[in-house]
């Protein structure tokens, strides 16, 4: 006998998904679940006896799967989404069964595994974020970093777990390593890193449910400091941070490693190394031409990172030094066509876009640096105006720690 013509032991029947059970008693429930997680399914025969039973599912895809157990474990895609029902059949007599359970409906969500990452400065009340895709973050040395970890479409009982990326000089990526305080992951969205004073990545995921379900990596965000690590350093000839498009420039790399990458992060574009874009000899890293912004660094072997330099391809460029200066100390700022025409007057300097200076005189002279010159500068003339960098004011006492 077939279909309906089936002998059925008439018993009632629930079927329950990831501990949420559905009853008899309601004709359908909706029941959330993310892709890429895995799922078991349950159907429960009440007034069974002690008949053994194989169990029958019925799927979205009207397929049908049979187990010798009363779950059915399975990893869910967007296509997983409908309705499921289940029915047992007595071991001993294939002809016997039960009814179909009542239907069930899973709504699988595919967009749960997206995580960005941000990096914001909380040394002042001013809170800059950086996510992956815009413009670099740029701290101040023993500067707090907040790091926030958001999922698509977030949901309750997510944890979320915390690392810093280690580079990996085998191949183009890095090994992550946890963060104190993470390895159970924290309740909270947000992490703070204390007194961050060099260049450093990090990266995060979110975890939730039993057994765990992750959410993929974030792409690795980093934290910029024109600081220099005493063990590793970054030298650029010709020895200023504004370059013109056709200037041929090297980075250097220094430092405790017999191994060394460069890496740059332009505003338009991803992370990549000097093997994408320049010829990488020995620890030094030569450029034909800059056509665009980007920080650039070097990761040694031994995993460390040095110092950042935002460096800029320009017809007209901002003589700035590229070492951070300390106070006390004399700095002269100019600005230069790639016509190689001499600024005779008119020439307007800026500090973070408020006016400094607009008289005859064409060069900025501080003649001693305090910690409120600290900050972005550009110059404009006759209508021509540089891209801005970023100047760094090193105390006394950070002085004597180099």
């Amino acid at each position: 006998m077939t279909g309906s013509d089936e002998p059925q032991t008439l018993m009632k029947l629930r079927l329950l998904v990831k501990k949420t059970e559905i009853s008899e008693s309601h004709k359908e429930e909706s029941t959330g679940i993310f892709s890429g997680e895995t799922i078991t399914v349950r159907c429960e025969i009440q007034g069974g006896g002690d008949t053994e039973w194989d169990y029958e599912w019925k799927t979205p895809q009207s397929t049908s799967h049979q187990t010798h157990v009363n779950y059915w474990t399975l990893s869910v895609s967007e296509s997983s989404s409908g309705n499921y029902m289940c029915r047992g059949r007595n071991r001993r007599d294939s002809y016997s069964s039960t009814q179909w359970s009542k239907t069930i409906t899973l709504t699988v969500s595919g967009l749960s595994d997206a995580v960005t990452l941000r990096v914001s400065d909380t040394k002042s009340n001013q809170i800059s974020s950086s996510v992956l895709t815009v413009s670099p973050s740029w701290l101040s040395p023993g500067a707090s970093v907040t790091l926030k970890c958001e999922v698509e479409h977030p949901s309750a009982g997510w944890r979320f777990y915390w690392y810093k990326t280690v580079p990996k000089l085998s191949d183009r990526l890095y090994r992550y390593e946890l963060l104190p305080g993470s390895d159970s992951g924290t309740e909270e969205d947000s992490y703070m890193v204390h007194g961050q004073t060099h260049t450093a990545g990090y990266v995060c995921r979110a975890g939730r449910g039993e057994p765990v379900f992750y959410t993929e990596h974030s792409k690795p965000t980093f934290v910029w400091s024109g600081d220099f690590p005493p063990s590793a350093s970054l030298t650029v000839s010709p020895d200023r941070v504004q370059h013109f498009t056709s200037d041929s420039v090297s980075l250097s790399c220094e430092g405790n490693s017999t191994e060394w990458r460069v890496r740059r992060f332009p505003e338009d574009s991803y992370l990549s190394l000097c093997s994408d874009w320049g010829t990488m000899t020995g620890s030094t890293c030569n450029i034909s031409g800059l056509n665009s912004s980007a920080v650039y660094w070097c990761e040694s072997g031994s995993g460390q990172f040095t110092n950042s330099v935002n460096i800029t391809g320009h017809n007209m460029i901002l003589m700035s030094p590229v070492r951070p200066v300390t106070e006390g100390q004399s700095v002269s700022l100019g600005c230069r066509l790639k016509t190689g025409q001499k600024l005779s007057n008119n020439v307007f300097f800026y500090q973070n876009d408020k006016l400094l200076q607009n008289d005859t005189r064409v060069e900025l002279i501080i003649s001693a640096v305090s910690k409120s010159h600290e900050g972005f500068y550009k110059c404009q003339h006759s209508g021509k105006e540089s891209p801005q960098s970023w100047m760094t004011v090193k105390g006394e006492l950070d002085k004597k720690c180099l």
